[in-house]
């Protein structure tokens, strides 16, 4: 396991919201609760209870989802505030959510330094736990014998930074097929493989993956202050509107 080189609480946070906005939402308040000096280091995992497609914050939503059957299918579509492709929430992903100190000289001083350290840890994690060859592909995926189970994304302000990703457990690909179009920008292990040729399931529970990622940043127990009123604001002013969730 690398080195730990923070050293302030790593508060953990096992919170869905009901819609779909609220929990994109919550990312963002966090960021900037943290960023406002109000919380330490956060972790937070959320589990979504329907389908719904998120984009990449310079996704465009025509060719990145095929919107004809998320309307017809009654699944919507919203943006969320990192970059990196479109991804399908549903049963059977698990989601998290890291902020971060960015201050000092430590791992998280620029982009790829964050990538570096973060997937590393994973990897190292879930190699563990699966008892498998775990291998880190493009940027920030994370692959078993070059099929992808969990993407990730950052956001970074002054002093903190959003790390999130998106773990495959027991979702349902042929509907990512579906509903998700080939994206635009690819890393160069898919080979233009399909969605089903390309994405696994790890068919493990949920608890184990948020065990191993509480263990992994140290991640405490202890509720902390949440800035629910902020997440509501963001939900209701952003996250559920069509010039965000459409705006390319």
């Amino acid at each position: 396991m690398p080195a730990i080189y923070y050293t302030i609480p790593v508060h953990f946070c096992d919170l869905t919201f009901e819609s779909p906005a609220e929990n994109l939402a919550c990312d963002e308040a966090l960021l900037d609760w943290c960023e406002a000096g109000q919380a330490a280091e956060i972790l937070r995992v959320w589990e979504p209870s329907k389908a719904f497609v998120v984009l990449g914050y310079a996704n465009r939503a025509a060719s990145e989802a095929n919107l004809s059957f998320c309307q017809k299918n009654n699944i919507p579509v919203h943006r969320r505030c990192t970059g990196g492709g479109a991804v399908l929430q549903e049963v059977g992903v698990l989601n998290y959510s890291l902020i971060l100190r960015t201050a000092g000289n430590g791992p998280y001083h620029s982009i790829g330094a964050t990538n570096n350290f973060v997937m590393q840890r994973h990897r190292a994690a879930c190699a563990e736990l699966l008892n498998a060859p775990v291998e880190i592909k493009g940027h920030t995926d994370l692959a078993i014998k070059d099929l992808k189970f969990c993407g990730n994304a950052q956001r970074r302000k002054k002093n903190y930074l959003l790390f999130h990703g998106s773990f495959l457990l027991r979702a349902d690909i042929d509907l990512i097929e579906q509903a998700l179009s080939i994206p635009a920008k690819q890393p160069d292990y898919r080979k233009g493989r399909s969605h089903s040729g390309f994405l696994m399931n790890l068919n493990v529970d949920s608890a184990k993956v948020k065990t191993i990622l509480q263990d992994t940043w140290r991640a405490c127990a202890k509720p902390c202050e949440l800035p629910l009123d902020q997440v509501s604001r963001l939900a209701q002013g952003k996250y559920s509107r069509d010039d965000w969730n459409f705006k390319f």
